[in-house]
């Protein structure tokens, strides 16, 4: 389980204030399926929000480890019931798009009529 610093951790909660959540854990709790639903998440994006439906606060935090350290993610924010983890995604970033070159302006040629 990675450790974030106090500044990065800030930064990530400003980013996943607008995010939705995009895993539920249910009653059942962490099912192997909700892990790979989970690992996808965060191959597709880097910081997710998870919203569990325990009760117990202790509970979520346990769940919150157990979580980060099954996917190798950092924990960023536990909010009620909404869990927020980060993990860098393993690929590389895409490079940007190349700009398009400017056309060149064409010359205009005087006509034979336009005085020089």
């Amino acid at each position: 389980m990675k450790t974030l610093s106090p500044a990065e951790r800030k930064l990530l909660k400003a980013r996943a204030h607008a995010l939705k959540p995009v895993v539920a854990v249910g009653s059942e709790g962490l099912s192997p399926a909700v892990i790979t639903e989970i690992e996808t998440s965060l191959k597709a994006h880097d910081l997710i929000k998870i919203r569990a439906s325990a009760e117990d606060r202790d509970a979520r935090q346990a769940m919150l480890g157990e979580i980060c350290s099954l996917t190798g993610a950092a924990p960023v924010q536990h909010i009620g019931k909404v869990l927020v983890i980060f993990r860098e995604s393993q690929e590389e970033p895409a490079p940007p798009p190349k700009k398009r070159a400017a056309r060149k302006q064409a010359r205009r040629t005087k006509r034979s009529f336009q005085n020089d």
